[in-house]
């Protein structure tokens, strides 16, 4: 749609201007010009040139950058190398500039998608606009964040569009300088597992390539476009209750949070409260790092003595002693399920509050 838009403006001006004038994509391909004919002409490297430069003059042309992304999209290409050109040029990159915008705000599927998922656009409007766009409300689709952890010279926008290259189908958005979210439509009857391996991907990719570390939240599969933005924010809370409960995980699914993501809506007040009415004072603090470790190797063993004890190398009476000691001090036995269920809330919940202490 670009090509035709920009093609109309340039014959519009055909008359105006005594020169030949025109418009290259990110690829170097003449996509509009005054003169029919050099349209689909590539201009070897004048892309990769221009970044970050404003102006080129080679060959007898003058070449003006121009795009909303920190790399061109487009180039306006101007007959000639004088002061003239170079005029012609930053007048036709401002009016180019102006009406994509335009274009981009009232027709471009991925502007809309990005309103939706950020809550820019009112509810009743969204139907109304899918149905405009050609957005089919029974297709399924899922939100995946993408968090880088530090920033780079690496652009993680053009990595994961290289990745999901389908534009109609699926959406790259930039939510900010480290987040880039990825609207993904997904076929019916598609595991958790399979999201995973697809959020593996781009983490794979960004780390052995380019390097680049980065953490992904998994929302929820939704149908159509109106929940978009519930996956979105899912997607969100994932990454935020990942950093809490499981900071070695880089990939987090909202599926998969449990009660992680229960505790992480509770008032630190509260939380304080329930440690203090579950433990004797003090006593959870007095857990040293050993015995703390061989509290996560029994949870991670389904309360089973024996096969802690064989993966801990230890004698089992030498855990039988230790989880004594553990009831001595705190008055929960955690050989008993409702008492194990208590220490684990309790554990996650003191983690909770250590890693965000002033949250409410």
């Amino acid at each position: 749609m670009s090509n035709r838009l920009f093609q109309g403006v340039i014959q519009q001006m055909k008359e105006t201007l005594d020169r030949v004038v025109g418009v290259i994509d990110e690829n170097g391909t003449a996509i509009a010009c005054s003169e029919l004919g050099r349209i689909g002409e590539v201009h070897e490297n004048v892309m990769t040139e221009l970044a970050g430069a404003p102006l080129l003059l080679r060959g007898g042309w003058t070449y003006k950058p121009f795009g909303s992304r920190p790399r061109p999209d487009y180039a306006i290409f101007v007959e000639g190398s004088d002061p003239v050109a170079a005029k012609y040029a930053g007048i036709l990159a401002v009016a180019l500039t102006s009406i994509k915008q335009y274009y981009d705000e009232r027709y471009d599927r991925g502007n809309f998608i990005k309103n939706v998922i950020l809550d820019n656009i009112l509810p009743g409007d969204i139907y109304l606009k899918a149905r405009e766009l050609h957005l089919s409300a029974e297709v399924l689709r899922v939100v995946l964040l993408i968090r880088v952890a530090d920033k780079n010279d690496v652009s993680v926008y053009d990595v994961v569009q290289n990745l999901f290259p389908d534009r109609q189908k699926d959406f790259i958005i930039n939510i900010s300088e480290n987040e880039i979210a990825l609207v993904k439509e997904v076929r019916q009857g598609i595991e958790t597992s399979d999201l995973d391996k697809l959020a593996h991907s781009v983490v794979d990719t960004l780390s052995s390539e380019f390097y680049t570390h980065a953490s992904v939240g998994i929302g929820t599969i939704v149908t159509g476009v109106k929940d978009l933005a519930r996956s979105f924010k899912e997607a969100q809370v994932a990454l935020e209750v990942g950093k809490v409960f499981d900071i070695e995980k880089n990939i987090i699914s909202y599926d998969n949070l449990g009660i992680a993501r229960l505790i992480y809506q509770l008032p630190t007040t509260l939380c304080e409260m329930f440690l203090d009415e579950v433990f004797k004072k003090g006593s959870i603090d007095s857990l040293d790092q050993e015995t703390l470790f061989t509290i996560q190797r029994f949870f991670e063993n389904n309360l089973n003595v024996s096969e802690t004890s064989r993966k801990l190398f230890v004698h089992r009476n030498t855990l039988v002693y230790r989880l004594e000691k553990i009831k001595k001090l705190t008055g929960l036995d955690l050989r008993e399920f409702d008492h194990a269920i208590i220490f684990k809330v309790a554990l996650m919940v003191k983690k909770y509050l250590v890693t965000n202490p002033e949250r409410f």
